[in-house]
């Protein structure tokens, strides 16, 4: 005989499991939703995150046109306070764009990128000795500024080759002035860098562009000033510096690039040449009336990770 109160007593107990199962899942959803909709939108944010160059506006994985890139630069200078030249030449498309760039300002060390290719030009021409022994001056010792020469003792003797050394890896400012002014002379540099093309340089008065510096850099790294052994000599003093908290710091580990900073109060730059593996592009950065020189060197890092974001995007 069955028991079909027992069945009952079990249906019951069915209907009820299944009430609390559908319950139980409508809570659950209305809990999980919110944390769900939270973790959804935060995603979403992270799949459209900017690239992590502190001020820039420039999207990860896009391909970012020109003009994006000119208004990103220019909303990071414009909030720093201070005026910037910047200006960017492709080598590859031959391709050049900046802002400001042939706005003549001071150059500070820059302009040691044209007593070095003067004196290797010369050393071409059999001019200069590049071993030619230099005994040093007490009248030859700049007492200012960055380098180590004017700590040595008067007598001490260097090459050419080695002022030119450390004149571009510590900026040493004896071994310009020996080089620049009493080895060639200031009239003769100027003389060959108007050959050159460049037209805003001023040695004397000190004065160049982020225009000018692309033409004189680029003319040293395609071999036009001097044959290659030279050339890749003094591509050598630049690819090592005591200096590199500006475009290098903007550029990923392992990157290969030439360049030479200045610093003056309230003027921070550096000038480079940048090469990838399908790539060769220049980047020089320029600023003036500066209050905050890390502010600018951080400036011209980000400026620098976003031209590379853009050349290395095809």
């Amino acid at each position: 005989m069955h028991d079909y109160s027992s069945h009952k007593v079990i249906e019951k107990t069915k209907k009820r499991s299944s009430k609390t199962l559908l319950f139980g899942f409508i809570a659950l959803t209305i809990a999980v939703f919110p944390i769900y909709a939270v973790f959804s939108n935060s995603f979403k944010k992270t799949e459209n995150k900017n690239v992590d160059l502190g001020k820039n506006i420039l999207p990860i994985g896009n391909k970012v046109s020109k003009e994006q890139l000119l208004d990103s630069i220019q909303k990071i200078t414009d909030k720093s306070g201070g005026t910037y030249s910047f200006y960017t030449y492709d080598y590859n498309s031959k391709e050049g764009f900046g802002i400001n760039e042939k706005m003549t300002i001071t150059a500070a060390s820059v302009n040691k990128i044209a007593i070095l290719a003067s004196l290797y030009f010369l050393a071409e021409k059999k001019e200069v000795d590049l071993e030619k022994i230099i005994i040093l001056q007490s009248e030859d010792i700049q007492d200012y500024g960055s380098g180590s020469i004017r700590y040595d003792p008067t007598g001490t003797p260097y090459s050419l080759k080695t002022l030119a050394r450390l004149m571009m890896e510590k900026s040493d400012n004896t071994a310009s002035y020996i080089l620049g002014n009493v080895t060639i002379g200031l009239d003769k540099i100027q003389s060959l860098i108007d050959g050159w093309g460049l037209t805003q340089t001023n040695m004397v008065e000190n004065k160049t562009s982020a225009y000018d510096m692309s033409i004189l850099m680029g003319k040293i790294y395609k071999g036009e000033i001097v044959r290659k052994a030279l050339t890749d000599e003094m591509l050598t003093f630049m690819d090592k510096s005591d200096f590199d908290d500006r475009i290098p710091k903007g550029l990923p580990e392992k990157t290969l690039y030439y360049h030479k900073t200045g610093d003056d109060v309230g003027k921070i730059h550096d000038v480079a040449i940048i090469q990838l593996p399908k790539r060769i592009y220049y980047l020089g950065v320029f600023s003036t009336d500066i209050t905050n020189e890390e502010t600018a060197k951080n400036n011209i890092a980000d400026i620098s990770k976003m031209v590379y974001e853009y050349e290395n995007r095809l």
